[in-house]
């Protein structure tokens, strides 16, 4: 959003930068964004977007670079620091000021040790918080803002002025806790108050519906928040941000229909860009009409959002792939404002669209999926019977799963009991929070596997609601102890059966009938209650369209409040 310009190399090649990494103004917005005009206006172009948001809910997280400048290397242009003072504002190599240390890919890296540069980036983030009233921000390659001397040092100077700034330190702040010099990958490592990008969310996530081997411990702790990187330090599982894909990578959609990166349209000869993508295109490179390969993509594509919003932490979907979004295997779309990185709203996944609302409203409705600690295994309180751990991991027998199970190469499949009970936290009542039992089962072979459900101390019956194959919606209710067969590459969601309440029907035909059934008897009629007929079955509510028999969900009608 920071004021930019174009690099050279671009407008040499056609071409025009689309992400806006390039940035020179860090106080203003880009003005070429502005529907209203470029002389200030996009100002409060800027103001009003962010007020029209907030009227409706939604937060504004700035995605900032303070890690680089447009003005690039040695053979870059001087547009504004390298004039003021070069030294001062960028890290120069030593015994050699002509050249520019680079961390970040780009030609220079800002000297976050210097004390006026310093100054820049805090009043340019208090004047987004103060000005423009955004509520966070996302920082690009964070860790080259932590190098102080050479090495990335989490308790460098930037990051002591943010703690305690009176007003950043009390938006939300977002670190890409990584960047391209030795020793820049920080996952894990940032400050206490700092959420991150998951990268090893990214990667476990990929490996695992792919199949590579030796992935099921570690695809367990990224589903359930990465304790292992971020409790430590005191954090909670909302210090992960989980993502599947961003920006800078494969569209989901390409993910599954690429093993390699198609990116000659940027004109460096496909060397841009990552080559290892832990992608997997199901059976054929790019397009295709064979029904089985396009049945594959769109199961695995489901199995993805399905993973990334019903595990702990917070959720992270690149815009578009919902909608199925392509660029026709092109990994680094930073050049490309063009079609190739827009949406084409006329070729849209309607199938994949209601299937992802399905979940996200699963998500949001139950807050088993939402939980603000980490499970710590422990048996919790119950009405009656045995008490049972927050957590229970499930073989293929519904048996817990046992430390080899954990360590066989060849492991594909996993189920896991979420206890409505274990959850521990308090609404903003002080109440505190339940959910329904759920249990999901991951299926990564290639062939079906069979799972026997856990006995009925977990619960006596369960309810299909997602299955990423498409073939258990609208079943009846699945029995403790039942088989359960779950098809290749898919993964399917259960949550306890109950009976739900019968809604009262309060219509003047009701309340008739309700008469008719008055005794005879004065007596009689005094002491017989009236009995209503039974309440009809509620509905998907006004706007809210239930989802398609092919999109893989099935979600019953909300419950009674």
């Amino acid at each position: 959003m920071h004021q930019f310009v174009n690099e050279g190399t671009l407008k040499d090649k056609g071409l025009n930068n689309y992400w806006g990494y390039n940035t020179i103004g860090f106080f203003a917005p880009q003005n070429t964004y502005s529907s209203t005009g470029d002389t200030g206006q996009q100002v409060q172009d800027f103001k009003a977007m962010v007020r029209t948001l907030h009227r409706a809910g939604i937060e504004v997280i700035l995605d900032v670079v303070y890690n680089h400048t447009a003005e690039g290397n040695h053979l870059g242009p001087t547009l504004s620091f390298k004039g003021i003072d070069n030294a001062s504002y960028y890290r120069l190599m030593e015994g050699d000021e002509k050249h520019y240390m680079d961390y970040t890919g780009t030609g220079n890296s800002l000297n976050v040790r210097q004390p006026h540069s310093l100054q820049l980036l805090m009043d340019s983030l208090r004047y987004w918080v103060t000005e423009m009233h955004v509520d966070g921000f996302r920082f690009d390659l964070a860790s080259a803002l932590a190098r102080e001397f050479y090495d990335v040092d989490k308790l460098s100077t930037f990051f002591e002025l943010i703690q305690q700034d009176p007003v950043v330190s009390q938006v939300k702040l977002i670190a890409e806790p990584w960047d391209v010099g030795p020793g820049g990958y920080q996952v894990g490592n940032f400050p206490p108050q700092w959420t991150e990008w998951n990268g090893q969310y990214r990667d476990t996530v990929r490996d695992f519906w792919r199949g590579e081997p030796a992935t099921l411990g570690e695809f367990a702790s990224r589903l359930t928040g990465s304790a292992d990187l971020y409790e430590h330090s005191g954090r909670r599982p909302v210090a992960s941000i989980n993502f599947v894909t961003a920006h800078d990578g494969f569209t989901l959609a390409d993910l599954v229909s690429y093993n390699e990166k198609r990116n000659d349209a940027n004109g460096e000869d496909n060397n841009d860009g990552e080559s290892h993508n832990r992608s997997w295109n199901c059976g054929a490179e790019g397009p295709t009409d064979d029904p089985a390969v396009l049945g594959l993509r769109a199961r695995q594509q489901r199995n993805f959002i399905a993973s990334l919003l019903l595990s702990q932490g917070v959720p992270m979907l690149l815009h578009g792939d919902e909608l199925g979004r392509t660029q026709q295997g092109n990994n680094n779309g930073y050049c490309q404002d063009s079609e190739l990185t827009w949406i084409n709203w006329e070729n849209i996944d309607q199938p994949l669209v209601e299937f992802t609302a399905a979940v996200n409203a699963l998500r949001a409705k139950h807050p088993t999926f939402r939980r603000s600690r980490f499970f710590d295994g422990r048996p919790v309180r119950r009405g009656e019977g045995e008490r049972l751990p927050d957590i229970v991991w499930l073989d293929l027998e519904g048996d817990t799963m046992k430390p080899e199970d954990w360590d066989s190469g060849f492991g594909r499949s996993v189920g896991v009991f979420l206890n409505g009970d274990g959850i521990q936290g308090k609404d903003a009542r002080g109440r505190r929070i339940t959910d329904v039992n759920f249990v999901l089962y991951f299926n990564a072979h290639d062939d079906m596997v069979n799972f026997t459900l856990p006995n009925d101390e977990y619960a006596p019956a369960w309810d299909i609601i997602i299955d990423t194959a498409g073939h258990n919606a609208d079943t009846a209710p699945v029995q403790a102890g039942d088989a359960l067969p779950v098809d290749a590459k898919s993964l399917v969601v259960l949550r306890a059966h109950t009976v739900p309440d019968v809604e009262p029907d309060h219509s003047v035909a009701a309340s008739l009938a309700a008469l008719s059934q008055t005794a005879t008897s004065e007596t009689e009629s005094l002491s017989t209650p009236l009995v209503a007929e039974p309440g009809r079955p509620r509905k998907w509510g006004t706007g809210r369209a239930a989802p398609s028999e092919d999109s893989g969900v099935h979600l019953p009608a909300p419950d009674p409040q």
